[in-house]
C-alpha cells in the first residue's frame, strides 16, 4: 500500500524552525561576472566626449520640451487687428524661437558639465563632490562670460552651488 505522507519520497525531512528564528533569511548569491558586452558598453560610457556628448542631446531635449511648455504660458501682446489665424501664427513662431533658444541653452549647459565633471574626475582620479563643484563653476562661468568677469565669477560661484546642492539632495556620492 503507497505511502500517505505529503513528503516526496527522496526528499529530507523537514525540521521545523526554532522558536524565536528568522524564516525570512536571504540567500548569498554568487557574484556574477560581467560579459564581455557589458565591458564593452561600461568601455563606451567612460569616454568624456561620449558623456558629453548624451549629456548635451540629453539637454537639448529637456529644453526644447520645457520652451516648448513655457512658451505656451507665455501671453503675447498681439495687435487687435490681427485675425485669429495670424495670431495662432504669431503664437506659433514665439514658441518655436523660445523652444529653439531654450533647447541650445540646456544643450551647451549640459555637454559643458558633463565634458568638465568626467575631465576632472578622471583627472584626480576620485568620485567625489569636488568634481561636481568645479564642474559647475566652468559651467557658470563660461554661460555667463559674455557679461564680462564680474557676471563670469558671479556664474561661476552660484552654479557650483547650485550643482553640489543638487549633489548633496540626491546623495550620489557618500
Amino acid at each position: 500500500m503507497a505511502d500517505s505522507s505529503p513528503e516526496p519520497t527522496g526528499a529530507p525531512a523537514a525540521t521545523p524552525a526554532p522558536v524565536g528564528s528568522d524564516e525570512n533569511v536571504t540567500q548569498i548569491q554568487p557574484i556574477r561576472m560581467p560579459t564581455i558586452e557589458e565591458i564593452r558598453a561600461q568601455e563606451v560610457w567612460n569616454n568624456c566626449a561620449v558623456r558629453a556628448v548624451t549629456s548635451g542631446v540629453m539637454g537639448g531635449g529637456l529644453g526644447l520640451m520645457m520652451g516648448l511648455f513655457l512658451g505656451a504660458l507665455d501671453n503675447p501682446i498681439t495687435n487687435d487687428t490681427m485675425t485669429a489665424r495670424q495670431q495662432f501664427v504669431f503664437t506659433a513662431k514665439q514658441m518655436g524661437q523660445r523652444s529653439w533658444n531654450s533647447c541650445k541653452t540646456f544643450a551647451v549647459m549640459g555637454l559643458v558639465f558633463s565634458a568638465a565633471e568626467c575631465i576632472v574626475e578622471k583627472t584626480r582620479a576620485k568620485h567625489d563632490t569636488t568634481n561636481t563643484a568645479v564642474a559647475g563653476c566652468v559651467t557658470g562661468g563660461s554661460m555667463a562670460a559674455r557679461g564680462g568677469p564680474k557676471a563670469a565669477c558671479i556664474g561661476c560661484a552660484g552654479f557650483a552651488t547650485f550643482s553640489v546642492l543638487i549633489e548633496k539632495f540626491f546623495d550620489r556620492h557618500t
